[in-house]
């Protein structure tokens, strides 16, 4: 019972932090590998379980998706596609593959959220046709890498995924996390739909049930919570905890 409860509540932080920043997994993969599950299991259920947070913080930031809808007609298809290399590649490739990168592109992540502002206002000054196509190509480009990063391991999609939007989009940060949340758990749902055919041995069903349940009630208070933070306190929460992220990742790991 006591385990069942440690692996519900981290399911509910993860979905709190995913619907607000997106790095779920440095909290529910760790605590998985604690109690004793094999790393390929605890990846693999964890990425199922967080589909079902995920979509209950798309229905809490639902309010601030209209609109915004057209700009997920060329990235949402580059995500599902990023997510399903990502997954496959998860078997092709060593376990540790992506260890030593995971700290560095978390970083790059949180110098984009802080420099997405600045870059935002040069954005606006340059509203010519040819100018938003080639930012869109490049953005594809990045969700797509993203997809695939996210779909073989994932901790910290978010921060990179709301960096690259930040970058790019002229939209308020609450906006673009709606945007984010989307494509998070469009690679999510890739991912899983990919597992559940491909990997079923490595599917533990009690992880994924505990997991969804918790993050399905940790995305509803996430979002909640994160609706009313102004667009600064959320960009110094989104960097904080990519911060605390990436000192794990490096001094914990």
């Amino acid at each position: 019972m006591t385990h069942d409860l440690i692996i519900f509540a981290a399911g509910m932080w993860a979905g709190t932090i995913n619907v607000l920043v997106g790095s779920g997994a440095l909290v529910t993969f760790p605590t998985l590998l604690f109690l004793g599950y094999p790393a390929l299991v605890a990846n693999v259920s964890n990425n199922i379980g967080v589909v079902a947070g995920g979509l209950s913080g798309i229905h809490g930031y639902r309010h601030e998706l209209r609109g915004n809808l057209p700009l997920l007609h060329p990235l949402l298809p580059a995500s599902l596609l990023g997510g399903i290399a990502g997954a496959l590649l998860l078997f092709a490739l060593p376990p540790d593959s992506f260890e030593s990168v995971i700290p560095v592109l978390v970083g790059v992540g949180v110098v984009m959220v802080i420099a997405g502002p600045a870059v935002q206002r040069r954005t606006r000054d340059r509203p010519t046709k040819e100018g938003r196509r080639t930012i869109s190509i490049w953005m594809c480009l990045g969700v797509f890498v993203l997809g695939i990063y996210g779909g073989y391991f994932g901790a910290a999609q978010g921060v990179l995924l709301t960096g690259l939007m930040g970058m790019f989009l002229v939209e308020t940060l609450q906006r673009i996390t709606a945007i984010k949340n989307v494509l998070a758990t469009a690679v999510n749902l890739t991912a899983a739909i990919t597992f559940v055919l491909f990997a079923r041995s490595y599917i533990d069903w009690n992880i994924v049930l505990l997991i969804s349940v918790g993050s399905v009630v940790g995305a509803q208070l996430g979002a909640r919570f994160g609706r009313r933070l102004p667009g600064p306190a959320l960009r110094a929460l989104i960097v904080a905890i990519g911060v605390i992220a990436i000192i794990k990742l490096v001094f914990f790991d």
